[in-house]
């Protein structure tokens, strides 16, 4: 806060940096030194902070040292709970990615802008440039300035050098240049720092209004200085301003065109930012031809191929006998219950970690007895039982109850029942809960056991029964506390059978696609499963095992509820929510209880370390197995190592750390084995990612950027077959040095997923074949879902996992893994600025493609520049590490990610409300331009002067009766039709008005003599007509025709929206004028109403009594394309009125000719054609069956009238084209228009325009252009007359099309699909700007909806249409511009958008 010590009349003379920007300018130093120079003088007013490089210090906006926290205050000290980010973190990734951000070079990307409302409240601490998105000029200035200790009245930001660079860099992101004056400012927070604030507001005024494009200031920025500030602070600034002009450019477009908007300053950068190679390099494009296949990409030649050797089945050791194993669980449970009644099997704790019930095993036998007993024997509908044995009984326990649920799980077991646990549903809208409905419904689920404390909770009807959740099937809920349980007579005992192949319990899992799916698991897999891991753990009777994983599923079910059971274990179960506010108590009962084993996952050993300084006296000594069960993830390395530095000390070994492999599918397949069975010790790889995307396993030797390093998972479990096979195609074996999906073949696996046997088929029934095709076994495997490899020879078979087939995702051929981008994103930041490490990272088919989306919460305290640089900064990173572009990368409140039953992410609830539009992020920032890299080829016109097949079609010869000479034409049309009556119709719906043709005659009449008399007018003159429709349009426009004047009719400006129809009015006028325009009538009372006409539905109780049946035409006129929808709409609103569908028709006409074509009653009904918009784009027309893929209907403009002929002409060539082409049309007939009106006499437009000739073929004939795009089809219908009927399609104006990547584009249809793409799009136009399409759509709805329609408009049109949306503009409703012909007003709207008027909600630029 001391930069300028003199005072703002001393800013200029002796401020540094002015004197250094001069140097700068005059080319006295480089721009490097000006850098270096700029540094040292900043460095002492910037606080250093540790691990942050100096200069991203500088760049990023650190506050003064004035706000600087002390020593000791809160703010230094670590937060807990905003560092569990560093899950995934590793030491060497985080090094490989600020080396990669390192060699990026600092580039300027345009900000998103938003408007104030939609923007997330930022921090009081946070300090943010007066010309940021996070508020408007003068509103973000005025709160600023209340935090600056001012020493002298006018001192500066110290930071102001640092805004003025952005706004020379043209990264001004103001959502409206209006927003700078429309807030006078706000209340001065001291009143010392009162003129401060306005001097801060001036700087902030005058730079918003600063031209530096042109070297010009704004007049109107003048208004905001004030007479209270000094002469001299005025004149300072003018300097300052002065000097910026020096060091400023001439913005340009690509076309070398002078910018001087803001939006137009983004474009220019997202310009730049795309002029940029891309990474990786593009392929060559497929070819978009008639067929349409798109090619797939086809492979690099010279990227890494498999090498080694055909990899062998890996065996694990044989399953021992032993002498005394029970023949099943539940002889087991049996046994321990009746020999050793008082030994304890599981104890519960609560949210302090203190012990609420421990559960015995004759406990344990009696109650599941009791439970077993009442669910076959009392509970019964209509005298005849509820359950039989083979039922399916859901379980709906909480996660903090483990002792209900394992007597509920026996309880089951023992009934002969199949227990289906899943998760509390706490609302109707529970991520996933619909899929586990179905999941319930599938398995006919009826009864659903539950606690009396979770029955409570769970959200009533108003009958006070449970709700039926959205998806489930009707459930009966069912207490099984004490109570409600009935004692078993003492002759009745539970069925104790051997082994079996039903059903004993399935377990559910979510698939990629988001599906919930039943695994079945046999009580034969059951007991095998529980012996091997008894064999491979080393587990003996009466050990403690401390369990924090889930108890319903997984290894927390495998551990700690049924091999525990096997082998009279003491399970200390670890509750979620106790976690979550201690985490360091499982490692506390390890300690208390002496525990030998603990099941963990590695967020688990994370969150620990965090906590690990409050405790001292903690020994982890007694552990010989520490299982981790989310081994199988390549970042757990980190928190294995972490959690070994830390705690050897306290006794942790190194070899007791033991992660394991597992899926849902074929539950455990390998683990690392404890010390005392004499295994070898554990190994590491460190491969390349670029190697593994592409499926092989490399040492990355060039650059040690991009390695993933993993652990191994130990040995294959006991009694177990292993191999490796490629993950698509045929199940062959991979080769040494490959990676590919584990199989696995075992009496331990699951044997089906319920109800479903086509995929059962595929996962659980697959034979693994030789390179020959021979298979390697009789055996069927069971596929994993684990991407891997096996060691080499000579590396004790040890089982390496680098990611899961959940995760993967293949991008332009190669793989990717969804954890590995997390760690990366999260490695980028040191700052933490993601809210918890909560980012979810899934893929989107976009054009037959794979595009990674990123979805990360972000911290409440983050800024909108830092939410900007930070995603900036991931971009770059992702990209240079895994040489893959993300498609899209969105910011999210924090908490507002849907959230799996234990706290995660659910991934796949997020992928779908992404694609519905449904995630409400914050910040959005789309890569299109480098993702997509598989787009169809630009079209290269060929050379040609047309097609020698001409299609011209003639109307009928026009016979016109011989009317009396002696009046003119106006005359007897007024004569003729004596009985025509004009109506004109007030708002109320009555008649205002009404003349008769004599009526209507003679008030021409008196118009013609006023305009004589009074205007003095003669012959040839122009008169302006400035009228609504109505009798005095029509009776003024036949008395110009009487006086001999020619008519100039011009619709009044709209009174609700001057803005846009108002300079229209003007100009017409304007030119009228010039072209000697003596008189302009207007209408006496202009334009007053502010109602306006609405069309009324048919049961409204006003068009009760209507009767349209006289109607026999309703022709609808747009000098457009038919709309389909509108006119089928109408004819079925108004049905029930008694309006014939065939009376509405279409008419086409345009300013050369006002009628070419239109469909009369006497006709066939029109046609409508289904065309194949792809070729269309090429000026191709094929004609493609209804429901067809890009498939456009089109409707018929109507019959070519008599005495009308019709060509269709190339647009360059000027040659006829045959009728498979779509070209301009082309009108020759007696009423064409004659030209324009003008007094310069432009002949070249005229001849061009009125008069041309076709190039070749019929050179003779007078042609008008219509500049309407379409073609002539001879159709199979024949008129009243027996005649073919020939049809004109008109597809779009000539001028409103885009001519994109040199194919043509109908705004129309682009338009069509985003408005499909969302309910909230009310209405979108389309348009270009430098190459680059801008699509503006309509909001209707709430503001948090903006930022979910740009991933979608960026999605439909990328589909549809095959074309990258540079920016996508969300405006209000009402704001695109429609003319009195409800043709919206796109070149307006561009106007608009570039001289920054629309005040957007949104505006987001596409990378």
């Amino acid at each position: 806060s001391h930069l300028f010590p003199g005072g703002p009349e001393c800013m200029i003379h002796h401020n540094p940096f002015v004197s250094l920007s001069l140097s700068l300018s005059v080319g006295d130093i480089t721009q490097k030194g000006y850098e270096k120079k700029r540094g040292k003088l900043l460095a002492p007013y910037i606080p250093q902070i540790q691990g942050v490089d100096p200069s991203l210090q500088i760049e990023h906006r650190i506050q003064t040292s004035s706000q600087v926290a002390p020593p000791g205050s809160k703010q230094n000290k670590p937060r807990v709970a905003n560092s569990r980010d560093e899950r995934f973190r590793s030491d060497l990734h985080t090094e490989a990615v600020q080396a990669a951000l390192a060699k990026y070079k600092e580039r300027k990307m345009p900000m998103p802008s938003k408007r104030r409302s939609v923007l997330v409240q930022s921090s009081v601490e946070a300090c943010t440039p007066p010309d940021t998105s996070s508020a408007s000029e003068d509103e973000g200035s005025l709160r600023r300035q209340g935090r600056i200790a001012s020493s002298s009245p006018y001192q500066a930001h110290p930071s102001v050098e640092h805004w003025f660079n952005r706004v020379i860099q043209g990264s001004s992101t103001s959502s409206s240049a209006s927003s700078t004056s429309s807030h006078p400012g706000g209340r001065p927070h001291h009143a010392t720092n009162a003129t401060s604030a306005s001097a801060a507001t001036v700087l902030a005024d005058l730079m918003a209004h600063t031209q530096l494009g042109q070297f010009s200031l704004q007049l109107t920025s003048l208004h905001v200085f004030r007479t209270d500030l000094p002469s001299g602070f005025i004149h300072s600034v003018f300097r300052f301003i002065c000097l910026l002009k020096l060091r400023c450019s001439i913005m340009e477009t690509a076309d070398g065109v002078p910018v001087n908007s803001r939006v137009s300053s983004k474009i220019q950068q997202l310009l730049n930012t795309l002029k940029r190679p891309k990474r990786p390099p593009l392929r060559e494009f497929f070819v978009d031809d008639f067929e349409e296949l798109l090619d797939v990409q086809h492979p690099d030649p010279n990227q890494p191929k498999p090498e080694g050797g055909e990899m062998r089945p890996l065996s694990g050791e044989p399953l021992g006998v032993v002498t005394n194993w029970p023949p099943s669980l539940m002889a087991s449970l049996q046994r321990w219950g009746t020999t050793q009644p008082k030994s304890p099997c599981l104890t519960a704790l609560d949210n302090a970690g203190k012990p609420v019930y421990t559960l015995t095993y004759g406990k344990l036998w009696t109650r599941s007895q009791k439970l077993s007993y009442t669910l076959l024997n009392k509970l019964s509908t209509r005298n005849e039982p509820l359950l039989r044995p083979g039922d399916r009984v859901a379980l709906v326990f909480p996660n903090n109850d483990p002792v209900m649920f394992m007597v509920a799980f026996y309880g089951c077991l023992l009934a002969e029942l199949v227990p289906v646990p899943i998760e509390v549903p706490l609302t109707r809208k529970d991520a996933g809960s619909q899929q586990v409905g179905f999941l319930l419904g599938s398995c006919g689920v009826t009864l659903a056991l539950t606690t009396d404390a979770c029955q409570k909770g769970l959200p009533k009807a108003q009958t006070g029964e449970v709700v039926t959740f959205k998806g489930w099937p009707r459930l009966l809920w069912f207490v099984t506390d004490g109570k409600h349980v009935v004692k078993p007579p003492k002759d009745w005992h539970p069925p104790i059978r051997d082994t079996s192949n039903e059903i004993a319990y399935i377990e559910y899992k979510t698939s990629k696609e988001g599906s919930t799916m039943g695994i079945t698991v046999s009580h034969s897999a059951m007991l095998a499963h529980c012996h091997a891991l008894t064999q491979a753990c080393g587990y003996t009777e009466g050990e403690i095992i401390t369990n924090v994983l889930d108890f319903k599923r997984d290894a927390g079910l495998w551990h700690g509820v049924l091999t525990s059971v096997m082998n009279r274990m003491h399970v200390i179960s670890i509750p979620y929510s106790l976690m979550k506010v201690n985490p360091l108590s499982w490692i506390q009962k390890v300690h208390t209880y002496k525990a030998r084993v603990a099941v963990v996952k590695s967020r688990d050993m994370h969150w620990s370390l965090l906590a690990q300084r409050d405790q001292r006296d903690i020994s982890l000594s007694s552990l010989r197995m520490l299982i981790v069960a989310d081994g199988a993830n390549p970042w757990s390395i980190s928190s294995c190592d972490a959690f070994l530095n830390v705690f050897q000390a306290r006794g942790l070994r190194p070899e007791v750390i033991c992660p394991c492999a597992s899926s849902s599918e074929a539950m455990t397949v390998a683990i690392r084995r404890p010390p005392e069975m004499g295994v070898p010790p554990p190994g590491k790889a460190v491969l390349s990612m670029s190697g593994l995307s592409y499926g092989v396993i490399r040492v990355d030797t060039e650059e040690k950027l991009s390695v993933l390093t993993v652990q191994d998972v130990g040995q294959v479990m006991p009694g177990a077959l292993v191999c490796v096979i490629q993950v698509e195609g045929t199940p062959y074996l991979c080769r040494m040095d490959e990676v590919g999906e584990i199989c696995m073949s075992s009496n331990s696996t699951g044997i089906s997923y319920y109800g479903l046997p086509g995929m059962t088929k595929n996962v659980f029934e697959t034979i693994p074949v030789t390179s020959s095709g021979a298979p390697i076994s009789d055996r069927p495997f069971t596929r994993t879902s684990l991407l891997g490899f096996i060691g080499p020879v000579g590396s004790d078979n040890l089982v390496f996992v680098v990611g899961k087939m959940d995760g993967l995702m293949v991008v332009s051929g190669r793989r990717h893994n969804a954890d590995d981008v997390v760690a990366t994103a999260l490695a980028v930041e040191p700052m933490k600025f993601v809210y918890r490490g909560r980012i979810a990272v899934f893929s989107v088919s976009v054009l037959h493609d794979e595009r990674i989306v990123v979805v990360a919460e972000q911290r409440p305290d983050g800024s909108e520049e830092d939410s900007f640089q930070w995603m900036s900064r991931v971009l770059q990173a992702i990209d240079s590490i895994h040489q893959v572009g993300v498609y899209c990368l969105a910011l999210v409140p924090a908490n507002t990610l849907p959230k799996a039953p234990l706290g995660g992410i659910h991934i796949t609830e997020t992928k779908q409300r992404f694609l519905e539009g449904a995630l409400h992020p914050c910040n959005v920032l789309m890569c299109p331009h480098t993702c997509v890299t598989n787009l169809p080829k630009p079209r290269q016109k060929q050379p040609g002067t047309g097609e020698s097949c001409v299609c011209v079609c003639v109307g009928w010869l026009l016979f016109l009766l011989n009317l009396p000479r002696k009046h003119s034409i106006q005359s007897q049309i007024v004569y003729i039709y004596c009985h025509l009556m004009c109506l004109k119709k007030n708002f109320q719906g009555t008649v205002a008005n009404t003349a008769s043709c004599v009526q209507l005659h003679k008030r021409a009449e008196r118009v013609a003599v006023a305009l004589m008399e009074r205007g003095r007018l003669n012959t040839g003159d122009h008169v302006a007509l400035v009228y609504p429709p109505g009798i005095d349009l029509i009776a003024t426009f036949y008395g110009c025709l009487y006086a001999g004047c020619v008519p100039v009719t011009v619709r009044p400006p709209h009174p609700q929206n001057l803005t846009t129809t108002l300079p229209t009015v003007k100009m017409i006028v304007e030119v009228t004028l010039i072209s000697e325009c003596r008189t302009c009538c207007l209408p006496w009372p202009s334009f007053t109403s502010q109602s306006t006409e609405t069309l009324a539905h048919p049961c409204d109780q006003s068009l009760r009594n209507v009767n349209l049946s006289c109607v026999r035409t309703c022709m609808v006129v747009a000098e457009e394309r038919p709309r389909n929808t509108l006119t089928q709409s109408f004819s079925k609103i108004f049905k029930d009125l008694g309006l014939s569908s065939r009376a509405v028709s279409t008419t086409f006409g345009c300013r050369v000719n006002v009628a070419i074509c239109l469909q009369g009653t006497a006709g066939p009904d029109p046609t409508t054609v289904y065309l194949d918009m792809r070729a269309l784009r090429h000026d191709r027309v094929r004609l493609v069956e209804r429901g067809s893929p890009h498939s456009l209907p089109l409707m018929e403009s109507g019959k070519i009238l008599p005495g009308v002929k019709v060509i269709i002409a190339n647009t360059e060539t000027k040659g006829p084209l045959g009728d498979s082409h779509l070209g301009e049309i082309w009108v020759s007939s007696p009423h064409n228009a004659t030209g324009y009106y003008t007094v310069y006499g432009e002949e070249a437009l005229h001849a061009d325009h009125f008069s041309t000739r076709l190039s070749f073929g019929d050179t003779q004939t007078v042609w008008a252009r219509t500049g309407y795009l379409g073609f002539l089809r001879r159709t199979e219908l024949t008129d009243a007359s027996g005649e073919r009927h020939d049809a004109l399609y008109v597809v779009g104006s000539l001028d409103e099309t885009l001519e994109l990547r040199g194919m043509r584009y109908h705004p129309i249809d682009i338009e069509t699909s985003v408005i499909r793409s969302h309910k909230s799009i009310a209405e979108c136009a389309v348009f270009t700007w430098t190459n680059l399409l801008v699509v503006v759509v309509e909001l209707e709805g709430s503001e948090q909806e903006a930022l979910d329609l740009v991933a979608l408009v960026t999605n439909v049109v990328l589909e549809e249409h095959y074309l990258i949306v540079g920016v996508v503009v969300v405006v209000d409703p009402g704001v695109i511009p429609i003319n009195s012909r409800g043709e919206k007003q796109r070149m307006h709207l561009r106007d608009g958008f570039l001289a920054d008027q629309l005040d957007p909600i949104y505006v987001a630029y596409n990378m």
